[in-house]
């Protein structure tokens, strides 16, 4: 999305009704983004889903989150992601290492520049991967009359999950790891394994990130489901997402993707992604019934759930009615 369109964007999120904007990254800056969508709205929350940390200084992530979260009265998150080795080091120029090892360092490194400017506590954080020792008062913006940015996660795997557990707020689940099954069965176990790890009291939580397919015909779910069976079969080529294929027993979908991905076959790469496999990994109905559906397969296994608005503005007034009844 050009920035130009990130104001009417955010300001049409929270005319329908949602409590927050998740912002990822990929062509524009997800900081750029958040501090539009923040600027041009009065309730919204938003939240970064996800930065990629790695490519970047926490000093210099730590000073603009602090900076969105006093510019727009503490409705700002930080949602932190490792992204894939050959992005970090291919495309960023940045160097690699144990992804959850270093953003147990990195999210460590956040709060305690936290710490030092809401308490004054004295920065001193030595770690494997980062070492912060300086702030000198002209550097130190001075607490926040709100509370610190809360840090979150976006994890795959049980380790990134599990650092998660320790140190951040919770988890962003990624559209390949949305299932029920796996936010209840695998994810959960591991945050919770890091929550007592850590000695927290407060538990993490989970927002749910599934492709959902609505609309107000059965063509249009149909056209839906379509769509998400394309990007659920060129994410699952990567071998980064197979976690959620191995939970649900499918793990022959994984190394048949890549076999038709090196071939170019990309109709076959879709075919591997059958409906009863749609039928576990996207949510579909129409507008009428998606909330029912929603509400029954996460109200027990997650605290919040990112939807996308729909392609056609025409349909703003249902899709309100639906945000309506899964906060209600």
């Amino acid at each position: 999305m050009p920035l130009a369109e990130v104001p009417a964007h955010a300001q049409r999120a929270e005319r329908l009704g949602f409590d927050g904007l998740l912002v990822p990254e990929a062509v524009n800056d997800a900081v750029l983004v958040s501090l539009l969508a923040l600027e041009h709205t009065t309730r919204l929350h938003v939240l970064t889903g996800v930065v990629v940390a790695f490519a970047r200084s926490p000093m210099l992530l730590a000073q603009d989150a602090w900076a969105l979260q006093r510019m727009s009265g503490g409705r700002f998150g930080l949602g932190l992601g490792s992204q894939i080795r050959s992005n970090v080091e291919q495309r960023y120029g940045m160097p690699w290492s144990a992804p959850a090892a270093r953003m147990r360092d990195y999210a460590g490194a956040l709060h305690a520049v936290f710490d030092a400017w809401q308490n004054g506590t004295r920065l001193d954080y030595r770690s494997d991967s980062y070492s912060l020792t300086r702030m000198q008062p002209f550097f130190d913006p001075g607490p926040l009359e709100h509370a610190v940015p809360p840090i979150w996660l976006g994890a795959v795997g049980p380790r990134m999950t599990r650092v998660a557990g320790e140190m951040a707020e919770g988890v962003i689940a990624h559209p390949t790891n949305s299932t029920p099954g796996y936010l209840k069965d695998a994810m959960r176990p591991e945050l919770e394994a890091g929550r007592r790890a850590a000695g927290r009291d407060d538990p993490p939580q989970v927002i749910a990130n599934p492709l959902t397919a609505t609309g107000a015909t059965p063509t249009q779910v149909s056209e839906e489901r379509e769509a998400a069976r394309r990007i659920l079969a060129f994410t699952y080529s990567t071998p980064a997402y197979a976690p959620t294929l191995h939970h649900h027993g499918w793990d022959d979908v994984g190394p048949a993707l890549r076999e038709r991905a090196r071939e170019g076959d990309w109709d076959g790469m879709n075919r591997m992604v059958d409906d009863a496999m749609l039928d576990v990994l996207v949510p579909s109905a129409g507008y009428d019934e998606i909330a029912d559906v929603l509400r029954d397969r996460y109200a027990d296994v997650a605290d919040g759930l990112a939807l996308r608005m729909p392609a056609n503005p025409a349909h703003d007034g249902a899709f309100t009615a639906v945000v309506g009844r899964l906060r209600g």
